[in-house]
């Protein structure tokens, strides 16, 4: 009797070295932990597909939110005025893009909205592509003040993964798009 109990505890022994782990990353899993998914960003949760959202661009042709060429999209909503803030932003983010080196020609910009105006912004908005949401979809993600900009990191596949609230940090976004274009 006493080496069947003894069998028995090994027997569970065994099991519980398997069902540990297991155990323990359900509840890490329950708890919201994404294995090493730091982002500077703030992620997307549950993540949502833009594919329905029907963007178009100034040459009137409708953008394709999965992308053929595998490029991921960071989208700029500005504020209902691209002043002095905004345009800074656009321009550390196209910087960000260009630091890239290489990788570059893998993400695309698009700027939603009325492009700032002015010979400065012309040339500062010749790398992006500029469009307008037609169903105003879009507009959630808008920065509440006027002179702001908010940037959404979009998948290839047309999956906003990642939003970058106003004020954010281009070199922060910048680590970010490296990571993705690996």
């Amino acid at each position: 009797m006493q080496q069947r109990t003894r069998k028995r505890l090994q027997l569970i022994l065994i099991a519980s070295f398997f069902l540990a782990p297991m155990l323990v990353a359900g509840v890490l899993v329950a708890s919201g932990w994404v294995p090493g998914a730091r982002s500077n960003g703030e992620g997307i949760v549950p993540q949502r597909s833009f594919d329905g959202i029907a963007v178009a661009l100034v040459d009137g042709t409708p953008l394709e939110w999965r992308d053929p060429d595998w490029r991921w999209t960071v989208v700029a909503l500005p504020g209902r005025a691209c002043a002095e803030a905004c345009q800074r932003q656009l321009d550390l983010v196209h910087r960000a893009r260009v630091s890239l080196n290489q990788k570059s020609a893998r993400v695309r910009l698009l700027f939603i909205g009325t492009p700032p105006a002015g010979a400065a912004a012309a040339t500062l908005m010749q790398p992006w592509l500029v469009g307008r949401d037609t169903d105003a979809r879009l507009a959630e993600w808008a920065p509440a003040v006027d002179d702001g900009l908010v940037a959404v990191l979009v998948k290839p596949d047309g999956t906003a993964l990642t939003v970058y609230r106003n004020g954010f940090d281009a070199s922060g976004l910048r680590k970010d798009l490296a990571k993705v274009t690996r």
